[in-house]
């Protein structure tokens, strides 16, 4: 643990933003498997749920904003693959 009480507060933040990234990274995967796995009644709106969480996730800098578009492009080809 360092002495110095702004690097503290650095390693705070850090650790602060470090849990909520993996909170949001876990949101998107959770939200991604639900449209995957959804009956054909509910797969517009559990895709539409998944796309705005990658979106804020985006948004926030939590991931890229091509890795979203890539996770966006790879679930609605799995959701429109199984809706056929």
């Amino acid at each position: 643990m360092p002495n110095i009480k702004s690097v503290m507060k650095d390693v705070k933040k850090s650790r602060e933003r470090h849990a909520r990234n993996i909170a949001v990274k876990s949101q998107i995967k959770t939200m991604v498997k639900k449209a995957q796995a959804a009956g054909e009644d509910d797969v517009k709106q559990a895709v539409s749920v998944a796309t705005s969480v990658i979106d804020k996730a985006a948004e926030k800098g939590i991931i890229h904003k091509n890795a979203a578009a890539r996770r966006k492009s790879r679930m609605m080809k799995t959701t429109n693959k199984a809706a056929e």
